[in-house]
Parts: C-alpha cells; sequence; structure tokens
C-alpha cells in the first residue's frame, strides 16, 4: 500500500479495487473488500468526491482484494488528521484480524506503535530494537 493513494481518478472507488481483482488468484469481490473498510455506501464515486481518509481507505481496500498474505504499508495515516487516521488503522487491525494478514506499518508516527503486536524500530539504516507489546491499545487510545 503506497504512500500515497495512486488511484486513478476516472475510475469509481469500485473499479479502483476491481482492477487488482482482474489479476488475482483467489481475490475477494471489490464490495466486500470496500465493505472491510467501512465504503459499501461510496463505491460509486470517484477519488476526487472522497475525502482524504475515503481514499486511503480505497487503497486499502485495493490491497486487501488480492488477499494478501503480507500487507505492506508506507506511512498510511501520513497525510490524515487524527480520526481518519484512527479510522485507517482500525481498518488496517480488522484486516490483520479476519484474513490473517502479516501487516507491516512504516512510520514516522511513534504513538501508533501502541497497537502493534511486535514494534521494530530503526536508527541509521540498521535495526536498533525489537520488542513485543504486551499491552496493545485500540487505535481510538492512541494519542495523535
Amino acid at each position: 500500500m503506497f504512500q500515497f493513494y495512486n488511484l486513478i481518478p476516472s475510475l469509481t472507488a469500485y473499479e479502483n479495487v476491481a482492477l487488482v481483482t482482474e489479476i488475482a488468484d483467489h481475490p475477494m469481490p471489490p464490495q466486500e473488500a470496500l465493505s472491510l473498510v467501512g465504503l459499501e455506501a461510496r463505491m460509486d464515486h470517484f477519488p476526487a468526491q472522497l475525502s482524504g481518509g475515503e481514499q486511503q481507505r480505497v487503497a486499502v481496500a485495493r490491497a486487501i482484494a488480492k488477499r494478501p498474505e503480507v500487507l505492506l504499508c508506507d506511512e498510511p495515516t501520513g497525510a490524515l488528521d487524527s480520526k481518519t487516521g484512527v479510522r485507517v488503522i482500525e481498518a488496517l487491525l480488522a484486516i490483520n484480524a479476519q484474513l490473517e494478514t502479516t501487516t507491516l506499518i512504516i512510520t514516522h508516527n511513534a504513538s501508533i506503535q501502541a497497537v502493534a503486536h511486535r514494534v521494530i524500530t530503526f536508527a541509521d539504516g540498521l535495526v536498533s530494537g525489537i520488542r513485543e507489546n504486551e499491552k496493545r491499545l485500540a487505535a481510538a487510545e492512541v494519542g495523535w
């Protein structure tokens, strides 16, 4: 999943997700992927008609429609306000739980680490620490 949404402006949310289902072996239906991120009511809207958070959730839906074993997320909340960031993190956590997808979130927002099972930190291009979270927080409990 890209830091920037990379949605095709001339396609609806549904069509943006459907693109990847055409090349995947066992994809989920686009409407199911959009439903998982809470956008079933917005599937016929074009990217310009969606908020930044909704566009990011379309990008999440597009990524999960392929039923990936691993989901790499580069700054999924970087350009979002805290309320929308919480929604995106909640969607990623739900996908992690429901699809059992290994989800890696790369971020500069250190507070997001509170929702993770495992936190890996880097310094100067090297792993500087690895720890397990004994008590994980819900996305809504994270201070932004």
